[in-house]
This record gives structure tokens, C-alpha cells and sequence, in this order.
């Protein structure tokens, strides 16, 4: 009888010239090949010493296993092809959105730059160097939020003197320090760009995320996604809060005085309001707020 192990037995002599031939995925022996050669030996078993059934039942089992793991090989295969393709529509939808990702490195063409940076622990003082590519600085932001976590500022791009600093690449450089003396905490500094475009031509054929700041990242140094005009809290770094708010509050009172006088409190009214018609107008703001 034919036994299954004896074809497959390493030649006992030991002056055979071994030959080596490359072999394609068609030369290898799949689930096919191994029931032939198992219908064979059945076939031509010895009828005075037939196979046991014990040895029957566990080439049976390797034939299961070997048709198992054949199945599942085809399906992780099948199941890679569909994630990579899910990978790739779920990255193209990042298109026209606002991605934060962790760069020094940025593009300045213009318009207002989106900078930020993640403080490891509460600071004391932050300054943000920009600098151009011959190192040298062009412009020094000194940010007001201290917290540990992720903050933003839109720079204008104007430069120490005050002027719109050129088109091209910079880099910004980040000193953190705490209340300690000497001491200081680990920053690292962050850029909020637009995405433009979606490269899948790279040798790994990992999906590259180009942005409107000049970036070329992957979808895994991606730390945040928004919607265009949403994104953390951003400073703005040449306007100044207190200011804003109490131009605000002076254009309240200037509209409640006109409504109680009859008159315009504006620069091209001749004559301003009396000094009990601003009380009144001052009163009707406290109450207009409390209510």
C-alpha cells in the first residue's frame, strides 16, 4: 500500500544532486492536491492490512485544518483590500476641513496662520519664535494662555516692525517656562491648516495629507479634525481684548443716550449729551443688564 508520509520521505541516499527550481503559488499543493493523493491511498491500500481508522481520522482532521486555514487566509486577504479602500474614501472626506497636527514647519503665503502649542503642565510664561529659513527671527508672539493643554493663535504675519514678512517656509520655536526658577516645561508646537489634497502615489501606499500650510502628513500625525471656521480657541495676536470690550461697551452707551436724548453721540455731533442725560443713559444700561 501507498502511504501518504512515504511519498513524501527525504531521499535516503546520499549521492543525489539536489535540484532547486523556483516555485509559483500554481506549484504549491493546495486542498485539491492532498485529497487526490488521500483518495489514492485509500484506493490502493494492502486489502490483508488495510489503514487504520485511527490514522484515517487524523489525516482527515490535517485535511480540515489545511482547508480551514486556507479559507481564512483568503478572507484576512479580502478583509485588508476592504479596509484599505474604507482607509482611503474616510481620508479624502478630510478634504476642504481643518486638520491640527504637530509641526514646527509651516508655509506662509498671505493670509493669517493658524499657530498653536501643547503645553505639558501650567506655565509661567510662553514666547513663540518665528523664524525664517536662514534662522533668523522675523516675529515674537508672547501668548496669554498658560494652561496645560492645546492652545491657538492666528498670527497676522507681520513681522517685528511691523511689516508683512514674505512669502516662503518658516519655522516656529517654542520657550515654555514655569513659576520655578530655571525651570522649564515641555512644549511642543502645533500648526491648524486646511486640507487641500490627498496623495496615494507614495511607495508605501499610505495615504499623504497635503495642507494648505505647505504640510505633507499621514492620517496618523493627525491630532484633530473641524469643520472649516471651527476649531480650538485661537488668540488673535495683534488685537488687544480689553480694548475690543470696551469699545463695545461705549457703542451701548452711545446708542441708549441717542434713544433717551433724541440726539447722536457720534464724532460728527456737534454737541454731546449733558451730564444728567448720561446718568440716565448709564442707568438704563444697569438695568438692561440686570434684566
Amino acid at each position: 500500500m501507498t502511504n501518504v508520509a512515504e511519498i513524501f520521505a527525504p531521499p535516503t541516499s546520499t549521492n543525489l544532486t539536489p535540484v532547486y527550481k523556483n516555485t509559483s503559488s500554481e506549484d504549491i499543493m493546495g486542498k485539491e492536491d492532498f485529497l487526490t493523493l488521500l483518495v489514492a491511498q485509500l484506493q490502493n491500500q494492502d486489502p490483508l492490512n488495510p489503514d487504520d481508522a485511527t490514522e484515517f481520522t487524523s489525516q482527515l482532521a490535517e485535511f480540515s485544518s489545511l482547508e480551514q486555514l486556507q479559507n481564512l487566509n483568503k478572507s484576512m486577504d479580502t478583509l485588508a483590500n476592504t479596509q484599505q479602500q474604507s482607509d482611503r474614501f474616510a481620508t479624502m472626506d478630510l478634504i476642504g476641513k481643518e486638520v491640527v497636527y504637530a509641526s514646527s514647519g509651516f508655509d506662509f503665503s498671505g493670509e493669517p496662520v493658524n499657530l498653536g502649542y501643547q503645553l505639558d503642565g501650567t506655565a509661567a510664561s510662553v514666547t513663540m519664535h518665528i523664524r525664517d529659513e536662514n534662522g533668523n527671527t522675523v516675529a515674537t508672539l508672547n501668548p496669554s494662555e498658560m494652561r496645560e493643554g492645546n492652545h491657538f493663535l492666528e498670527w497676522d504675519g507681520l513681522d517685528k516692525d511691523g511689516n508683512i514678512i514674505p512669502d516662503g517656509k518658516y519655522k516656529l520655536v517654542l520657550e515654555a517656562s514655569s513659576a520655578g526658577e530655571g525651570s522649564t516645561i515641555a512644549a511642543s508646537p502645533l500648526v491648524q491648516s486646511e486640507v487641500t489634497g490627498v496623495d496615494f502615489s507614495s511607495e508605501t501606499g499610505e495615504a499623504v495629507i497635503r495642507t494648505l500650510a505647505g504640510a505633507e502628513i499621514s492620517s496618523s500625525a493627525i491630532i484633530a479634525v473641524y469643520q472649516a471656521d471651527k476649531s480650538y480657541t485661537k488668540e488673535i495676536a495683534t488685537d488687544d481684548e480689553d480694548t475690543i470690550v470696551d469699545e463695545i461697551v461705549d457703542d451701548i452707551v452711545d446708542d441708549i443716550t441717542a434713544d433717551v436724548t433724541g440726539t447722536s453721540t457720534s464724532p460728527t455731533t456737534e454737541e454731546s449729551a449733558s451730564t444728567d442725560e448720561e446718568q440716565i443713559a448709564q442707568d438704563t444700561l444697569q438695568h438692561y443688564l440686570a434684566g
